[in-house]
């Protein structure tokens, strides 16, 4: 007997078992394989554009990623500095192994958490909640509450050229008796596909034909309560596709399986296979590709942005057609996977099943790509099937709040054709939505749901109270005319004045940052770090800042108008027809959430307004 069974030890399963357990439920992890526990089975890399965000909002709500990449990351770098804070994004490399290690070891001592080995069948509902999990060796887990995170293994099958085997990635087994156990309870099954490129042997590979790609000294980490000096140990390389790698693709594409329909699955737009690129953008002449380590240990490194599904002869041609990998020597073959997901729209904010109490889904079953993506729905799931047990008000992260909140937005209200991936310009609040951001917008989320420490909370606290002083500290700091000032401005190329400045003030031109100004009063470099990025990003950015508060007040305002989850859609004659059918299929829990469904006319959401406000007089009217 269990509190909560969470099927699947990727990404999503870790999060979700570490965030149940760690509220105070029994929770059981069951895992096909206890070797393949957040295995990283594509890049060995953590965050990246928009996905850094995704990793320290998941951090802040007190989840493990970001503790454990800070741990066993090879190269670290934060990327789009060149742009607006809104877009900084972390990136880091990781060690394969030791990552997996590391969160092993996370899920094996953590209280009221047990792991074990197994492959779940069906899952077991009696009057509309769940009772149980059946494995495929017959035993029945009693519980009350499930997370299914089974990623890409639900009936997933390898494709390279020809060939095709039953199987998951990198030569685990797939899942075979889950897919039918989901159709029992109703769940439409759709096909979708991802792919990775071959591994190559760094013994084989010509380094001094790349161009290196150094991380960042210092080194910024991804949680917020890593306090420790990080370093880089390894770096990356950057070479490119050339004319004979795209004539040796053409001639090959009668045998691609994408383009020869052994491939059925929908794929990710965002990241397209080598052929796929070769044909969508056939006027560029060449490609970016970079070669990664995937661990301290390991010989193997990974060429990213050269995944194909092309067979192995044409692979070891391609490849070795590259500068750098003229010699090469694959030590993995590149594949497609197809897999078995649902239709994220069958689901409600909190990521549980509409129509079945206690079922949560979270990961690559809903739809979603990459580990970021997948793991905070995990945490998400985990928290939410947690705090449904405890009798507690569910964890409802909406847009204006994080991009987690974008995220289950677009999933269960929109849904998604191909794999969805998180991206900085799905987010509508992005300049409130920073990464720097992330513990001050949500550590007290995670506090009061029972899962962040009292220490991290006072952190956020600490941070909060730095900041306003420091806020305060540059809004009172004056500097009158006199010639130290004069020649500090012209040093700086800015206009000499006649009046008294502020440091507020003098920090609003976009050339003059703290440093700066620390030149003029030292005592301002003493501020902690933390408090600086955000006193320096809130003065710089107080107008743009303004309008997107004014914007996401306005937004919270239908958030905060809920519609009742038994409405009778189908009783109001003024929605139309498709409208009722949308609303009753996808029980939107507002406003808002109804206006961003496909197929929702704004006539049909003034509709419902009408009829909220109708309700609020007369609620025996509305059936409610």
């Amino acid at each position: 007997m269990a509190d909560i069974v969470v099927i699947g030890g990727g990404h999503a399963g870790c999060e979700a078992a570490l965030a149940a357990a760690r509220m105070g439920m029994d929770t059981v992890l069951l895992t096909l394989n206890m070797d393949g526990i957040a295995l990283m089975a594509c890049n060995p890399v953590i965050g990246g554009s928009a996905k850094g965000h995704l990793v320290r909002e998941l951090d802040a709500l007190g989840g493990e990623m970001g503790r454990a990449i800070d741990d066993t990351f090879l190269q670290s770098r934060m990327l789009n500095l060149s742009k607006g804070p809104a877009v900084h994004s972390l990136r880091a490399q990781a060690d394969k192994q030791a990552y997996q290690n590391r969160m092993r070891r996370a899920l094996m001592s953590q209280e009221r958490l047990t792991v074990r080995q197994g492959e779940a069948a069906s899952i077991e509902v009696e009057n509309g909640r769940v009772q149980a999990v059946t494995t495929m060796t017959g035993q029945r887990i009693a519980c009350q509450a499930v997370v299914v995170a089974s990623g890409v293994y639900l009936k997933s099958r390898i494709i390279i050229g020809e060939h095709q085997q039953e199987g998951g990635p990198q030569g685990l087994m797939n899942a075979t008796g889950l897919s039918g156990g989901l159709t029992d309870l109703g769940f439409e099954l759709r096909r979708f596909k991802t792919g990775t490129p071959a591994r190559v042997d760094v013994r084989s590979i010509d380094f001094d034909e790349m161009t290196p790609q150094p991380g960042d000294e210092p080194v910024v980490p991804f949680s917020f309560m890593t306090d420790r000096a990080l370093h880089n140990t390894h770096q990356c390389y950057l070479t490119w596709t050339t004319p004979e790698t795209h004539e040796i693709i053409r001639r090959n594409l009668h045998r691609a399986p994408l383009y020869s329909g052994k491939i059925h699955g929908v794929g990710p737009r965002y990241c397209p296979s080598i052929e796929d690129k070769i044909v969508k953008f056939a006027d560029k002449d060449r490609h970016q590709v970079f070669l990664e380590p995937e661990g301290r240990e390991s010989r193997e490194w990974y060429v990213q942005g050269m995944s194909t599904s092309l067979p192995e002869d044409v692979q070891w041609e391609m490849y070795r057609s590259v500068p750098g990998l003229r010699r090469c020597q694959l030590t993995r073959l590149a594949y497609a996977i197809e897999y078995d997901c649902i239709d994220s729209r069958e689901l409600r904010p909190t990521l549980e099943s509409l129509r079945i109490g206690g079922l949560f889904f979270a990961g690559q079953i809903n739809g979603t790509s990459g580990y970021e993506e997948a793991a905070c729905q995990g945490l998400l799931a985990g928290m939410n099937a947690a705090l449904q047990l405890q009798g507690k008000q569910p964890l409802v992260i909406t847009r204006d709040m994080a991009y987690i909140g974008v995220m289950t937005d677009d999933l269960t209200t929109k849904g998604t054709d191909e794999p969805y991936r998180m991206m900085t310009s799905r987010a509508e609040h992005r300049l409130h939505l920073r990464q720097d951001n992330a513990d001050l917008r949500l550590t007290h989320l995670g506090y009061e749901a029972g899962l962040v420490t009292e220490e991290r909370m006072e952190r956020t606290r600490q941070k909060q109270r730095d900041t306003a002083a420091l806020l305060d500290t540059l809004k009172h700091t004056r500097y009158a005319p006199g010639e130290a000032r004069d020649a500090w401005l012209e040093q700086h190329g800015q206009p000499v004045a006649a009046t008294s400045l502020s440091a507020e003030e003098l920090l609003r031109r976009p050339e003059i940052t703290l440093d700066h100004l620390a030149e003029l009063t030292p005592e301002l470099a003493d501020h902690p770090v933390p408090a600086k990025e955000q006193a320096q990003i809130a003065i710089k950015y107080a107008g743009y800042l303004d309008k997107q508060d004014a914007l996401i007040r306005r937004a919270r305002a239908m958030e905060d108008m809920l519609l009742p989850e038994d409405a009778d859609y189908n009783s109001i004659s003024t929605l139309r027809l498709e409208a009722r059918q949308k609303l009753t299929r996808q029980r939107p829990r507002s406003l808002a959430a109804a206006s961003r469904i496909p197929g929702v006319s704004p006539a049909d959401v003034a509709v419902l307004m009408v009829w909220l406000e109708k309700c609020g007089i007369r609620n025996a009217e509305c059936g409610i």
